[in-house]
């Protein structure tokens, strides 16, 4: 009897926890169905399905000409989809139409007809969801292959699979490409940039839109249905100050001379005086393997101790305080003075004896420069500050364009500053600016006293629609009376004509400018020269404003500014002045209106017949080379500028493998 109450007791305890299993399984499928079902639902959801973002087009940046400098090229990679939700419609559509999608794959990408078929059919056969075509395609091709047999049915009924790729691109090549700059992205979005590109991302940058993609096995995905849940939206287009043309001649000009000299880096700007549109900037700087690239923006970035280009600073100021006239004659002393101990001299200690303000400007005149605010400043040097911070040069310059550099100038009260602070101002030493805040200055001589920011970016457009336009911008109304510009801008041009500058003159064109050779003394083991020229063309009148610097030229060629920075001055003076009004002409008949690119381009080629070679002459080089290499046609080119001869005559029949010549 005891044996089967225990018998009875163990039964009894099984029947009382299975029981309790079961309950407890049953309230948690209860409770995962009633209470926790949506979570879970839509946790297989998204393992399932999940939202794909379809970047917007990035808007493009132009040449204040109308040239293209950066635009994004959309490249697809086509695949295929060889099972559909209603298999049995899908087979007869693929039976039925297999040979014409062949025969168009053959056509665009060159296999035969039968190779297509065979591996579409034996994709179809292993139910093969992302079956690879090809990659690399451009949008024209990506319109054509979309109306293909099958693939015109869209994804769903289709198979077809575009995946999309957005490569930005700059048309002109590597000319004022750290201008241009650029955007670095993660996989998180975008950390960082430089330039216009980043500068302006608001408003190149759209806004992206939203595809749901429904998960096929092994990391694939294909679209839920053919429509986007929110449709991307364009970035507005950015027009810049550049010409191309300027652009072009400043670059060659600069590298030409750094290639030279053996310089270590330089840049060149050129400003057009009566808007502070900058028409052209080059930033060239040398790798290790001696080759020149666009790697830093000097222009902006990189102040420096300016030498003789900072005696304009003093002419400003003596004049303005009516402490002194061009006509005012001091002695240079044999070429040598003494302040606090320490010689300044004369370049080649060279011995002018008595000679005038203007004379000794021209002359560059160290010991002139140096004595004459030494004398006048030395009890009131706020005084003579408060001119250089009239003039903008002792704080950054609030450009469009992020990254200008801090200058350098000390005041009293300031650790920098000393006995010696004032009168090694007087020759450009113990102050740092920027190339463009000794622009800056110069033009605003040019302008008649009036000061204007560089701009880089005149206005934002979407199409032909301006969506807001930067006019220029004053920074101070008048540094200087006009006829202390005059009187300057007389000194300046006798730099040329009869001063330091003399190697320059040509009696075939006028310019104005100053000289500057600045030595760095700081590193004893890395001494170097820094070699400037900036001023203004024509003398009479300015219609542009030019600096170039030129960082550690070999000493064994030359180290003066009038020998390294200033032929490339009177080069890009030159070719403007003589080159661009007939230049200009060209371009107004060309560019018959202000719509941007793609408008000018996708009206020229919807008159083409896509078979036939079309007539380019005449076209700008970026635009032809678009169009051209859009219908599959490599491209060798010869010009920047516009098209003047083509290798193969309009009209010939466009076969594979192409190669048109342009000049």
């Amino acid at each position: 009897m005891e044996v089967n109450k225990n018998t009875s007791y163990k039964l009894y305890a099984v029947v009382i926890f299975l029981t309790l299993v079961t309950l407890g399984v049953f309230i948690k499928l209860t409770n995962i169905q009633m209470v926790e079902g949506s979570y879970y639902r839509d946790l297989a959801k998204k393992k399932t399905v999940k939202t794909h973002v379809i970047p917007s087009n990035k808007g493009n940046i132009y040449s204040a000409d109308g040239s293209l400098l950066a635009t994004s090229i959309p490249h697809y990679t086509l695949r295929f989809d060889a099972v559909t939700s209603n298999k049995q419609a899908f087979s007869k559509i693929f039976d039925e139409n297999i040979e014409a999608l062949s025969d168009s794959l053959s056509a665009m990408f060159g296999k035969p007809a039968y190779f297509y078929k065979s591996e579409l059919k034996q994709a179809k056969a292993k139910g093969n969801r992302y079956f690879f075509i090809a990659k690399g395609l451009n949008y024209s091709k990506y319109l054509r292959i979309k109306k293909f047999p099958i693939f015109k049915l869209g994804p769903n009924k289709g198979g077809v699979i575009f995946e999309q790729e957005t490569v930005r691109e700059h048309p002109i090549g590597l000319i004022a490409e750290r201008t241009i700059g650029y955007e670095r992205k993660n996989e998180d979005g975008i950390i960082g940039g430089k330039g216009i590109e980043w500068s302006f991302r608001n408003y190149l940058n759209g806004k992206d839109g939203k595809r749901l993609m429904q998960k096929m096995g092994k990391g694939q995905w294909k679209p839920l249905r053919d429509e986007n849940e929110l449709e991307p939206k364009d970035g507005l287009d950015v027009i810049s100050t550049l010409d191309v043309y300027i652009q072009d001649i400043a670059h060659h000009a600069l590298l030409k001379q750094l290639v030279y000299y053996e310089a270590d880096h330089g840049c060149v700007v050129v400003m057009e005086t009566k808007t502070g549109h900058v028409k052209a900037i080059s930033n060239l700087g040398r790798d290790s393997k001696g080759n020149y690239y666009e790697t830093i923006n000097y222009a902006v970035s990189e102040a420096h101790e300016p030498g003789s280009t900072f005696k304009l600073v003093n002419m400003l100021a003596l004049l303005e305080d009516k402490l002194a006239d061009t006509s005012t004659i001091y002695d240079t002393k044999g070429g040598k003075i003494f302040i606090g101990g320490k010689p300044i001299t004369d370049s080649g200690n060279k011995n002018y004896g008595k000679i005038s303000l203007a004379r000794a400007m021209e002359l560059s005149s160290n010991t002139v420069l140096v004595q004459s605010i030494y004398q006048k400043y030395k009890a009131q040097p706020l005084t003579y500050l408060k001119h250089v911070s009239n003039f903008k040069l002792d704080r950054p310059l609030e450009l469009q364009i992020k990254g200008a550099a801090s200058p350098t100038i000390p005041k009293p009260g300031d650790q920098l500053w000393s006995g010696l602070s004032l009168p090694w101002m007087g020759w450009g030493y113990g102050v740092s600016v920027t190339p463009l805040h000794t622009l800056a200055l110069y033009n605003a001589v040019a302008n008649d006293g009036v000061m204007l920011k560089p701009l880089f970016v005149s206005e934002i457009k979407a199409w032909d629609k301006t969506i807001k336009k930067f006019e220029p911008e004053v920074l101070n109304a008048s540094i200087c009376s006009k006829e202390t510009a005059s009187k300057l801008k007389k000194v300046l041009e006798n730099v040329v004509v009869r001063g330091t500058g003399s190697s320059l003159y040509s009696k075939n064109f006028s310019m104005a400018g100053k000289t500057g050779t600045a030595k760095n003394n700081y590193d004893k083991n890395n001494q170097h020269y820094v070699s400037s020229f900036v001023g203004f063309f024509p003398a009479n009148e300015p219609k542009y404003s030019c600096i170039v610097v030129i960082h550690k030229p070999s000493v064994n060629k030359g180290y003066y500014g009038a020998d390294v920075s200033g032929p490339v001055f009177k080069s890009i003076a030159q070719k403007v002045f003589t080159d661009s009004p007939t230049l200009n002409e060209v371009k107004s008949k060309y560019l018959t209106s202000n719509k941007p690119f793609e408008e000018k381009y996708n009206n020229y080629y919807k008159k083409l017949d896509s078979k036939n070679i079309p007539n380019v002459k005449g076209m700008m080089a970026m635009d032809a080379v678009a169009l051209l290499e859009n219908m599959d046609i490599k491209v060798v080119i010869k010009t920047a500028h516009q098209i003047k001869e083509q290798s193969l005559e309009p009209g010939t029949p466009i076969t594979k493998n192409l190669t048109i010549y342009l000049q």
